[in-house]
């Protein structure tokens, strides 16, 4: 009841405090006490409550959500770049938890845990063959800094189950996790999300490039759902001029707010930006505000249409309101939130626009003249009222998925397969290939590889054939050789071989060497 009428106080406290808002409180109020106190059967207050403030914000925006307070506590270790825990990497296979990596420095490693160590039991739960969902697992190893976790663990060549005592601590979550050369003089960054330690891992990766003789980048927003709005500002800020405008928002209840440019230092590398259907929200702001003050090219497909402005409001129980106060704006004006007004078509907007041909041609895009902008400097034509349109649209190519491959992704075959392999040849991989381009350059999946991986798609009911195989066999050793190359190093060295199928980065390589970029921008380097 308490944490009801606490949000109820807040959502009221911009509104004047009228007989009628009173009235309103009071009318909550009594339908609570009178579901609590009357209702035939026993009712669950906290579920009631909860229900209550849901029901109030449904009839919104799709953007106002209620979280409870472990949801809560989940999205600030995304946003925050760290959680606490044991620090390692790990996979399910064959009902075992086996461990990929350890994080360098984390308490795993300190404790002597090693990369290819299979835990079978956490604080005296049994793991191994027991089909414990990762969520579980993960719960038993997570836990708060200077807390332990005693696991039983069983080595390779080790006769003897291994006992290992882990003091948890904070570890850090990277919002950044590729950033390499992609050709001669052009760098590329990955960025998953913006979070707390966005700008600083930017940074760094920027200075690595340069050190390796970047002259221009290319930043991929692909897939990236948004974060802090702080985060992508400072990010779009290194790029553009002082006095540059950024973003600004508008709202009903709200104070108008500016986010200015205060001069970057990447204001003369020629820039491109990766977007698609799930960049959302911060990097839509990125996106479009490189887009609008004609500082780069924008490749790719358009972006989701998140341009609402959410404000958190605490609740007594930890939970939380995300409450919609304002929209954005980007440099030329427009406002990229799409139409919210038909709840179950903005849910099935991205599968629409599939059918509908859009993900395949820019010819099924259409925006209406009222919806027209023009960018800051050169007056290119830009649209508002549904995502970032990119300059350069790239379709989807469904064509490379084939039958094949799907089923044993879907599966878990791809992943199982390369993490047996590394457990079989972690030491002879290490020792037969010095450093990664080495390893880039000249390994190969075997047939002893394929063989075991068909005889298990076929016990797993996947129809394998020599036709079948034939189609799908470039991408499913593609993947299997980026796979055994994240396990041994990172994912930026699995970023790296699977770039050849990164069809908007190819782009972006195209555009940079033939000189379109600077037909687009109007620019000479």
């Amino acid at each position: 009841m308490k944490k009801i009428i606490s949000a109820i106080i807040l959502m009221l406290t911009s509104l004047s405090a009228s007989t009628q808002n009173i009235n309103l409180l009071r009318k909550l109020q009594i339908a609570e006490y009178a579901i609590s106190n009357f209702y035939v059967d026993d009712v669950d207050e906290e579920k009631l409550v909860e229900n209550a403030i849901r029901g109030m914000l449904e009839t919104l925006d799709p953007h106002s959500t209620y979280s409870t307070a472990e949801e809560v506590r989940k999205m600030n270790e995304q946003l925050n770049g760290n959680f606490e825990g044991v620090g390692i990497q790990f996979n399910m296979t064959a009902d075992t938890l086996f461990v990929i990596q350890t994080i360098a420095g984390g308490p795993a490693e300190k404790a002597g845990l090693q990369a290819g160590d299979r835990i079978i039991s956490a604080n005296g739960t049994t793991i191994a063959g027991v089909k414990m969902s990762t969520e579980q697992i993960m719960s038993l190893l997570r836990g708060p800094k200077g807390t332990i976790v005693e696991v039983s663990v069983v080595r390779k060549g080790a006769d003897d189950t291994l006992q290992f005592r882990i003091v948890r601590d904070k570890i850090p979550l990277n919002s950044i996790n590729a950033s390499f050369m992609a050709a001669p003089h052009i760098g590329y960054i990955k960025i998953d999300s913006f979070g707390a330690t966005t700008h600083k891992e930017f940074n760094e990766a920027v200075r690595n490039l340069r050190e390796k003789g970047m002259k221009d980048l290319i930043l991929d927003l692909q897939g990236n759902g948004g974060g802090y709005l702080n985060a992508a500002v400072d990010v779009v800020n290194e790029f553009l001029s002082r006095g540059d405008t950024i973003v600004y928002t508008k709202g009903k209840h709200s104070k108008d707010y500016s986010f200015v440019a205060s001069g970057g230092y990447m204001k003369k590398e020629r820039l491109v930006v990766l977007i698609d259907d799930f960049s959302a929200s911060a990097s839509e702001i990125t996106a479009g505000a490189i887009q609008d003050q004609d500082r780069g090219v924008v490749i790719g497909r358009r972006s989701f249409g998140k341009g609402l402005v959410q404000r958190p409001i605490d609740l007594p129980d930890s939970s939380m309101i995300k409450l919609t106060v304002s929209r954005y704006y980007i440099p030329s004006g427009r406002c990229i939130q799409k139409s919210y007004e038909d709840k179950k078509e903005y849910d099935e907007d991205l599968i629409n626009r599939y059918n509908n041909g859009e993900m395949s041609s820019a010819d099924s895009i259409h925006f209406p003249d009222s919806l027209k902008y023009k960018t800051v400097r050169l007056k290119r034509i830009v649209y508002g009222g549904g995502g970032i349109m990119p300059d350069i649209f790239v379709p989807l190519d469904t064509t490379k998925v084939k039958p094949l491959y799907r089923e044993m992704m879907n599966k878990n075959i791809l992943i199982d397969t390369s993490v047996k392999y590394i457990d079989a040849h972690r030491d002879e991989l290490k020792t037969a290939y010095k450093n990664f381009e080495e390893y880039m350059e000249k390994f190969e999946i075997d047939d002893a590889v394929i063989k075991s991986m068909e005889e298990a798609a076929v016990k797993e009911g996947i129809t394998v054939n020599d036709t079948l195989k034939a189609e799908a066999m470039p991408l499913i050793k593609l993947q299997l050789k980026a796979l055994i190359a994240r396990d041994i190093w990172t994912m930026n060295e699995y970023s790296r071989i699977i770039a050849s199928m990164n069809d908007p980065l190819q782009k972006a390589l195209e555009i940079l060497h033939s000189g379109k970029y600077e037909t687009i921008l109007g620019r000479k380097n």
